[in-house]
């Protein structure tokens, strides 16, 4: 689109024939000498190529003919300035076209290119074409750029090499030729024509910024190049990258509108730079809740360390989310473990610390803790180098006041330990295929409503998502897949973890976790898992299964529901406990596990379905329910469903409370578990004691504590065959293991009774 038509701008000078009183001798400016009032040009009326001509004899070093009128020169216009001339006589010069740039202010702009190409006249009477672009951005073909600073400005020719010859010049002409250079029909600005420069070192931010000022609607276009951006810019408008943008790592992009991956990798050249970069911008506002990976496949070399990337935020609580791409770890040393030993010393008075840390500047924050007395994903939660303290995800159970401990840094594609505060961020549909090379994702220390949906996490070489502190609190785990690295490992040899909990009140469901040494581990309370299936089997006969999911709370209030538990099992164990002795706390208990299915493939004998592992003395359980589930074992039957391992101590079973076992199906396991068990007992020679064993149907070994009920199946009869009436009294806790029920007769008396059993007290 031509500017002097669409906006009515005055470009062209008037003719010679008009008068020589507004050509100049000099640069065009006000007062500057003019061609009607020196003695070496005239005004030639009927030239045979030219028609009306001015004729001038070339007297000093640089001739100059300038137009006095102001042409003014707008960002995004480019004028094409056009002479002819032809030598007359005497010494042949060179000729240019020229130019006097002037600001808003009326001053001179400085440091612009004010000629044009040199053209030399080599024959009398030949008629030459010089012409020259003007225009403000650094376009091919542009020869004088003037830049956003030059307003208008004085135009013409100027006469160089030798003096003495005489020209002739046909009238000058000046035209907007714009649509050389993506005019404004076509729905684009070029940041070019606002003073970019595309060659990686001029800072181009605010001629970026101009370009959008300017749009209007349109698209802004940075052609092939390399454009510096020293500092933080967002766009209003689509940006078009042909070229590539390099910027500091703290200065952010912000688009707000073509905000997605594809925008990033066009404008950084580099698919991790810009993923990088656009998560950048996902935390520093740019009108965009979320980041859409377009479906891109990042090939990724080393882990991303999220807050180094957002290195102006600290906290962050507001709802962003990533979404549909997938990260693909390529082998790298980057990947490998870090591993430090270290002496500490830890007191129960401070649980979450240790203090006094030799070689603690070497110790990463996110470090996994291993050592006597640590229990299973324990990690660095912090760290104050010139304290030498350090602060733990969760307390110790057993350790020694003086001891070392090995801290572990394993690497993961994304990081965000950095953050101090992290929250609400969502994770949908993202593949991290992982390789064996590195873990997934660590959360940042603290934190609330991480998301995990629709994704998959492939082949981590050690942990799929970490908490090193509480940013789990909430943690939602909906239709993900994590498939571990260790699928041709024995099942009771796997150190992978799927996930770790340390907060309360995760949502797991809809979920599928393929032969991790533990699915998960969990220390808070409130975990919800609905319509799971996790599986850790192996390929091994009557081989020892492990743990899926691991409660190390004691008042779990816990739901596991609808879930497909396969060849593995649930445990609960208070191996976070500063003080894992019973003293007035909550003991174990508050988890209901109903309408699951449970199997177990050759696995051995001993295996179980729900364990539980007390590390200290006097606990108990106080309400359980498993209710409605299927239990079956394949190649071969399993001794029962539930078992306490007492390692390091057993359960106070004179203490149970509120324990149901009932609803269950059976298949492949030996000793069935009941709470309460309806029993029939029958004495086939009369006696005034009978002692009745019905202990291999309660859940845990635990004691007959409670008779519910009796009833007489029959007739009772005495030793000589008379009808007994007379009712028993009951001695719970009977023998040696507190685990039949005594009936006392008032005689000896014969037949069978049923009885309801419990191992506990209901209330």
């Amino acid at each position: 689109m031509n500017k002097a038509i669409t906006d009515g701008l005055a470009l062209m000078p008037p003719a010679f024939a008009n008068g020589l009183d507004v050509w100049s001798t000099e640069d065009g400016t006000s007062g500057s000498i003019t061609y009607d009032s020196v003695g070496n040009a005239a005004f030639v009326p009927a030239d045979g190529d030219f028609g009306g001509a001015i004729e001038i004899t070339k007297q000093t070093t640089v001739t100059k003919l300038r137009y006095t009128g102001e042409t003014p020169l707008l960002p995004g216009v480019y004028l094409r300035i056009t002479a002819r001339i032809k030598a007359i006589s005497g010494n042949l010069p060179n000729v240019r076209i020229a130019g006097w740039a002037g600001n808003a202010a009326s001053n001179h702009v400085s440091g612009v290119t004010e000629t044009g190409p040199e053209v030399a006249l080599t024959a009398y009477g030949e008629v030459v074409e010089v012409s020259a672009i003007v225009g403000s951005g650094a376009r091919g073909g542009v020869d004088m750029v003037w830049g956003l600073d030059a307003a208008y400005g004085h135009f013409g020719l100027d006469l160089t090499g030798a003096n003495g010859g005489t020209v002739r010049i046909d009238d000058i002409r000046i035209e907007d030729v714009s649509a050389f250079f993506f005019a404004q029909s076509s729905g684009v600005i070029d940041v070019r024509d606002y003073g970019a420069v595309g060659d990686g070192v001029s800072d181009c931010a605010d001629a970026f910024e101009a370009a959008d000022n300017a749009a209007n609607g349109r698209k802004i276009i940075a052609p092939a190049g390399t454009y510096y951006i020293g500092s933080n810019l967002s766009l209003v408008h689509e940006p078009i990258f042909e070229g590539t943008v390099v910027m500091p790592d703290e200065a952010y992009l912000a688009l707000r509108r073509g905000y997605h991956l594809n925008t990033y990798i066009d404008a950084f050249g580099d698919e991790v730079l810009a993923f990088k970069k656009a998560f950048q911008a996902l935390l520093n506002f740019t009108d965009h809740e979320a980041l859409d990976l377009c479906g891109r496949r990042i090939e990724i070399d080393a882990p991303i360390d999220m807050h180094a990337v957002v290195s102006n935020k600290n906290t962050f609580a507001t709802r962003r989310k990533i979404y549909n791409g997938q990260f693909n770890v390529q082998a790298s040393p980057n990947w490998d473990a870090v591993s430090v030993s270290s002496q500490a010393r830890y007191s129960t008075a401070n649980e979450f610390e240790l203090t006094d840390v030799a070689n603690i500047a070497n110790i990463q924050v996110g470090s996994l803790i291993t050592g006597s007395g640590v229990g299973r994903e324990v990690y660095v939660k912090s760290v104050n180098v010139g304290a030498q303290t350090l602060e733990l995800s969760l307390p110790l159970w057993d350790a020694s006041a003086n001891q070392s401990y090995t801290f572990t840094r394993n690497q993961y594609v994304l990081d965000f330990s950095g953050f101090t505060k992290l929250s609400q961020l969502e994770i949908i549909e993202v593949e991290f295929l992982c390789n064996g090379h590195a873990s997934g994702i660590m959360l940042a220390p603290e934190g609330i409503s991480f998301a995990f949906k629709d994704s998959h996490i492939k082949s981590p070489l050690q942990r799929g998502i970490t908490s090193i502190g509480r940013a789990c609190q909430n943690l939602t785990i909906d239709g993900c897949q994590f498939v571990s690295n260790e699928g041709g490992v024995d099942a009771d040899q796997r150190t992978s973890v799927a996930f770790n909990v340390n907060a309360n009140d995760p949502k797991i469901r809809n979920n599928r976790f393929v032969l991790f040494g533990h699915t998960a581990v969990l220390a808070g309370t409130g975990n919800l898992f609905v319509g799971n299936h996790w599986f850790q089997g192996d390929y091994q006969s009557d081989s020892p299964r492990v743990a899926g999911l691991v409660f190390t709370a004691m008042n779990v209030k816990s739901i596991i529901t609808g879930n497909y538990i396969d060849n593995c099992f649930v445990e609960m164990t208070n191996e976070h406990d500063i003080a894992p002795d019973f003293s007035s706390e909550f003991s174990f208990g508050g988890l209901t596990i109903t309408g699951n299915i449970f199997v177990a493939t050759d696995a051995a004998p001993w295996t179980s379905f729900i364990v539980f592992t007390p590390r200290g003395s006097g606990h108990f359980i106080n309400g359980m329910s498993v209710q409605g589930n299927t239990f079956k074992a394949i190649n071969g039957f399993l001794d029962r469903i539930d078992h306490v391992d007492t390692t390091f101590a057993d359960l106070d079973y004179g203490r149970m409370r509120n324990i149901v076992f009932e609803g269950n199906t059976f298949n492949g396991i030996s000793e069935l578990t009941f709470n309460p068990v309806s029993l029939d007992f029958t004495q086939a020679t009369a006696s005034e004691n009978w002692v009745l064993d019905p202990s291999e149907y309660l859940p845990f070994g635990g004691w007959a504590r409670t008779v519910e009920s009796i009833v007489f199946n029959g007739e009772m009869t005495d030793s000589s065959g008379q009808t007994a009436s007379a009712m028993p009294y009951v001695t719970s806790n009977y023998g040696t293991s507190s685990n039949q029920i005594r009936l006392t007769f008032p005689q000896a008396t014969r037949g069978t009774v049923q009885m309801s059993v419990r191992m506990d007290r209901p209330i």
